[in-house]
């Protein structure tokens, strides 16, 4: 079975065109060696991917004959990624939200006027600066 459509049946990928763009970027390697997306792919064969900031290891261990669902894919692969890979998302997404809370997106001018007080009564940048005579 080839690569991108094996990621695509055991639900890795949501379109047979993502896993296919993933292969292209080298984020996919079949036994430690980078994949095309036409690769053929065997059981017992190890894929590394690299998705979402995280290093995949996966186990093939039977071909599925189309796509699963997901309650049948542990018949299929064996997740082998070490627990510390999860923890190493879990920290950067920890330290994302520590400097603004998801979906607030840029201050506004009320919130760099709050700032500006809070960091010693900046009124405006500009003050900081001489004027060319």
């Amino acid at each position: 079975m080839r690569l991108d459509k094996f990621l695509w049946s055991v639900r890795f990928y949501k379109t047979r065109s993502q896993a296919t763009d993933a292969c292209r970027k080298h984020h996919i390697s079949v036994n430690g060696q980078p994949a095309k997306a036409s690769k053929e792919v065997f059981p017992g064969d190890k894929l590394q991917i690299r998705k979402n900031q995280i290093d995949y290891e996966i186990l093939i261990l039977n071909l599925p004959e189309r796509r699963l669902g997901a309650q049948s894919i542990p018949l299929y692969i064996k997740d082998l990624t070490p627990p510390e890979a999860f923890e190493h998302l879990k920290l950067m997404r920890d330290a994302q939200i520590y400097y603004r809370r998801k979906g607030l997106g840029r201050p506004t001018k009320k919130d760099r006027r709050q700032l500006n007080e809070w960091l010693g009564g900046l009124k405006n940048s500009d003050e900081n600066f001489d004027e060319p005579d």
